[in-house]
């Protein structure tokens, strides 16, 4: 009997669809209110997004071989540094790297991957730049770069007030909260010579030999055995 069937069929939709749509709408708004923070916008710490911490405040802890630092990064300060480090730490390209240019009481630079390979790979992967906000003080973290538009992996403590480089387009994305101490102590006995800054244009070696061309001509060089992103404070 295809006619009782068909109005058997439109009885059930015509009951069924509103009660799906509205169950639908109901389970759509329940997961969002379950993504949003407590302020009111949307919770990096619940979105699951690759990147979710680095659309907030988050804190970087650097293991080294003269102890922890940990970094507080800012992405308000300066957003595509912020993310770009956030990437950097949690693909893990920065463990078992060297603090190749430290320069006592000035800077101590980092950001070369242990891995020719690696380190090769993401020499061309540029991020545009951040307006200038915060100042390069003593404590501040900014990526170093040779040209505009050119920042990709090297990043720099500044050991003292460095406000002279603002000007220069050194946007910091993060400050040293904890281990200032540290950064202080890490090893400037061989100062520019391992490979200096990239606008000095002696760091090929660097990525032509990784750790082992380091290892071997600077054996006494500070290590970074392994940056992690810290589980999110309470309160943030």
């Amino acid at each position: 009997m295809p006619g009782v069937r068909a109005v058997l069929v439109a009885l059930f939709c015509s009951a069924t669809v509103p009660i799906f749509w509205s169950a639908g709408l109901s389970v759509f708004a329940e997961a969002a209110a379950d993504r949003r923070s407590p302020g009111g916008g949307w919770s990096a710490e619940r979105t699951g997004s690759p990147a979710r911490l680095a659309l907030e405040t988050f804190r970087v802890r650097l293991d080294t071989s003269k102890g922890p630092i940990v970094i507080e990064v800012h992405h308000e300060w300066a957003p595509h540094g912020a993310s770009r480090f956030h990437e950097l730490v949690t693909s893990r390209y920065f463990d078992d790297s060297r603090f190749f240019r430290v320069v006592k009481g000035q800077w101590a630079q980092f950001g070369i991957n242990a891995d020719p390979v690696v380190a090769s790979r993401w020499r061309t992967r540029t991020i545009p730049d951040d307006p200038r906000g915060q100042s390069n003080t003593r404590g501040r973290v900014a990526f170093a770069f040779a040209v505009p538009n050119g920042r990709t992996t090297q990043v720099y403590i500044s050991l003292r007030d460095n406000a002279y480089q603002d000007a220069q387009g050194f946007v910091p994305f993060g400050e040293v909260v904890q281990g200032m101490d540290v950064a202080d102590a890490l090893n400037s006995e061989y100062g520019e010579s391992p490979g200096g800054g990239i606008r000095a244009g002696k760091q090929q070696p660097l990525f032509d030999g990784g750790n082992a061309y380091l290892d071997r001509e600077f054996p006494r060089l500070d290590r970074l055995l392994r940056a992690a992103v810290l589980p999110a404070r309470k309160g943030q």
